[in-house]
């Protein structure tokens, strides 16, 4: 029935309920302490006719009140609300027993508790400022679109709900059939919700799909949805058929230290080796942070056996791996940290699917960072560990001790240009091989200024000079002539380089620009003999391509120097109409000098360079197009190409990948290469294809690749992934084989299936 009092009469007479209430919940003893000032409080607010905060001790809105004072009763009808210590209640009809001190909330009653969640009943009982509580056909909303319900609970000291024939679910309920069963549920005898250390327990658990029961547990532990870190076991891990553990479980333990720190341990327990115990310690302070990960296992998986080597059977035993990373600040501009990455062996990390396994090294360092306005510097040493034993000598891998870099770019000068200065310094050491040290030290000066026509014009004034002082210069990895060599080297270079812009713009909207580039760069000769007395730490490979063409030096570092007179000539081109565009560059280099010490297959060792290219190509939403290439300025032979394509929509995409290199940059993990001489396989072309196909399909996702080898004619690769997600679940599989070779390893399968309960947590398979 729709109310017709005036908003000043529903005011007047809702604030006499108030204080009518107020003196009601208050026993004797506090009636002069509590519910007096109560009163008087309500009595200035109706003489201000301002509204009541819910900062005061109990309050309540009604749209009628009756007493009876014969029984003591007091009864509050039509959208009752009543708050206290944070709680709020609402209620159709709410009766309070001033004998007893019992409320009772009848037709649409529902609490609101200080953290957000909400609590729905037909009727509810209430004692002690709702500390206490009886209530029958419970439903609640919790954190993370938890749901909960129950046939009775009961509230004790407004700590712990006890409930029976409890259900909960994070999954939405269908509103045109509210009956029907969610995607999945929790179903128990009964439960208790610690409300003070927000957690949930659950008794004699079935867990329940489309209302079918998969599964059972006679006891399981949940922390409230609402909560972002809490002690306790997290869920554990399966797998029943692992190549190298067999059958294994692990059953972590998360512990919240305090509340900046926590702890996870990790025990494995396997069928077909020892077991692990592993853990992680995060620590997250004021001025940084740091996180230790590592474990602890006895291996006794025979050692990998790798040709033309006797296997290491010290290995077998006590095993593990640590890895450690901090990150802190000293102030605004500094900052320190380091990266320790150390393990016992390849076998080791293999066995237990420590992550990491399948890279060449491990990486450790050290450093300490400073940013300024225009500046950088960094100090750090590294350390590497070598883990494909098949081909890398852990006694040739270089320790860096340390290495330092600075660079500036300063403001525009008067002149109108930027300097710019870089060093980079080191001191390195390895057992069985180069040693040495270097100091250097760039300038570079750029100027740009307009001509006439539209030119943008680029003058450039550079110098590089380095010093060295190098020992066993006739080992790994520069294989000289001499032994040790202290030298020095600079190289000054002058370049002017033009870009001249012609800009069309069509009647449709799009544009066209056609951009000449020409570039000279003048420097003294480099290379030859010189080489033979300066190690090459940071240019061991040169591949010049579209990115490398107006590069001052194209080598990778600075070891190696591009000296000589040459030109660089390209031609830009670039249509884009909207969001569809074509943009293309082509390109190449005629120099005066040719380096003789130039890498073979670097597209740089005649006057006249490759013809490197690039093309982009995305005439529509379903279309994406980019390839690279390098070809022979005299035959035209292809020596290197890469392209990507994307065609496709989200319901079906396929993605392809090539890659063309005269030499294999990959060639530690070809299994051909097990001869007396595994350098031949750097002369080996890459000749590689990658195939994706995937679709997404509402809450479906599925994809398949497959990497080949097309040298060798042989699979690197192939995998699959399928995954189904909703508001409250998530289901994935995949599907990964590795044909290549690995410390000895050949390839192997891998197979993860997972289970993930939206608020409960991920059940992982392993396989």
């Amino acid at each position: 029935m729709p109310r017709t009092r005036s908003a000043a009469a529903r005011t007047g007479r809702r604030l006499s309920h108030r204080a009518a209430l107020a003196a009601s919940l208050c026993p004797p003893a506090l009636v002069v302490t509590l519910c007096l000032p109560a009163s008087a409080q309500i009595a200035m607010h109706a003489g201000n006719a301002a509204p009541v905060t819910r900062d005061e001790p109990v309050t309540f809105q009604a749209d009628s009140v009756s007493y009876d004072t014969h029984h003591a009763l007091v009864t509050w009808s039509g959208h009752v609300t009543i708050w206290q210590n944070g709680h709020i209640l609402l209620a159709d009809q709410v009766t309070y027993d001033r004998n007893t001190g019992v409320a009772a909330a009848r037709g649409h009653v529902a609490i609101i508790e200080p953290d957000g969640q909400v609590l729905f009943a037909t009727y509810m009982e209430l004692t002690q400022g709702m500390r206490q509580a009886v209530m029958t056909d419970m439903r609640g909303i919790l954190a993370m679109n938890g749901k909960l319900a129950a046939n009775g609970s009961r509230r004790t000291d407004g700590k712990v709900n006890v409930m029976s024939r409890a259900v909960y679910t994070a999954c939405k309920i269908c509103a045109q059939h509210p009956d029907r069963p969610p995607f999945w549920q929790l179903r128990s005898y009964s439960a208790t919700q610690d409300l003070e250390h927000k957690r949930i327990e659950y008794e004699d658990t079935y867990l329940d799909m489309f209302g079918i029961p998969v599964g059972y547990l006679p006891y399981f532990s949940t922390p409230d949805p609402s909560v972002k870190r809490q002690s306790g076991f997290l869920l554990s891990s399966l797998s029943p058929n692992d190549k190298n553990l067999g059958t294994y479980v692990t059953l972590p333990y998360y512990w919240v230290i305090d509340g900046q720190s926590d702890a996870t341990l990790v025990p494995l327990i396997s069928s077909s080796t020892g077991p692990q115990l592993g853990g992680q310690y995060r620590n997250l302070m004021n001025f940084g942070r740091f996180t230790l990960t590592g474990a602890v296992a006895y291996d006794t998986h025979t050692p990998s056996l790798i040709a033309g080597q006797v296997p290491d059977y010290k290995e077998i035993g006590l095993s593990g791996y640590g890895y450690a990373k901090a990150d802190f600040d000293w102030n605004q501009n500094w900052h320190y940290g380091a990266n320790i990455n150390l393990a016992s062996s390849s076998d080791y990390m293999r066995d237990y699917r420590v992550s990491g396994y399948g890279n060449d090294v491990l990486t450790s360092n050290a450093y300490l960072e400073g940013f300024g306005i225009g500046a950088y510097s960094r100090l750090e040493t590294i350390a590497y560990q070598g883990l494909n034993t098949g081909v890398i000598n852990q006694s040739e891998l270089p320790y860096v001790l340390p290495r330092y870099k600075y660079s500036f770019f300063g403001e525009p000068d008067a002149l109108g240009g930027r300097l710019s200065v870089d060093s980079n310094d080191f001191n390195i050491y390895r057992p069985n091989g180069v040693s040495d040290e270097r100091a250097s030290l760039s300038l570079n000066w750029d100027r740009p200024f307009r001509g006439a026509l539209g030119t943008m014009w680029l003058f450039t004034i550079h110098v590089d000079s380095e010093v060295y002082n190098a020992h066993k210069l006739d080992l790994t990895p520069a294989y000289s002539n001499v032994n040790a060599a202290t030298t020095s080297q600079a190289l000054p270079t002058a370049a002017l380089k033009l870009n001249w812009p012609f800009l069309r713009t069509l009647k449709s909207g799009g544009t066209q620009i056609v951009e000449p580039i020409v570039q000279v760069i003048a420097a003294p000769n480099s290379g030859n003999s010189i080489n033979d007395h300066i190690p090459n730490e940071d240019s061991l490979d040169t591949e010049f391509t579209d990115t490398s063409l107006f590069a001052l030096n194209r080598h990778e570092g600075i070891d190696r120097l591009d000296g000589g007179l040459r030109a660089n000539v390209g031609l830009h081109m670039n249509w884009s109409w909207g969001a569809k565009s074509i943009d293309a560059l082509v390109g190449e280099s005629y120099q005066e000098h040719v380096d003789q010490n130039q890498i073979i297959n670097s597209g740089l060792t005649s006057h006249a360079s490759d013809i490197v290219s690039r093309i982009s190509f995305v005439p529509a939403n379903w279309l994406d197009l980019t390839a690279r290439g390098r070809f022979d300025h005299f035959t035209g032979q292809v020596h290197f190409a890469d392209g990507l394509i994307s065609v496709g929509t989200n319901l079906f995409r396929v993605t392809g990948g090539y890659i063309y290199n005269q030499h294999d940059l990959y060639y530690y993990y070809d299994s051909s290469i097990r001869t007396a001489d595994p350098q031949l396989a750097y002369f080996e072309p890459q000749n590689e294809a990658t195939l994706g196909i995937s679709s997404r399909w509402r809450q479906y996702r599925a994809s398949v690749f497959g990497r080949r080898d097309l040298a060798t004619n042989q699979n690197v690769a192939i995998g699959a992934d399928a995954a189904y997600e909703n508001d409250c679940f998530i289901f994935d599989l995949s599907y990964v084989k590795r044909y290549t070779t690995i410390s000895g390893e050949s390839g192997d399968s891998s197979i993860l299936f997972s289970l993930t309960f939206k608020t409960i947590g991920t059940f992982p398979v392993n396989g």
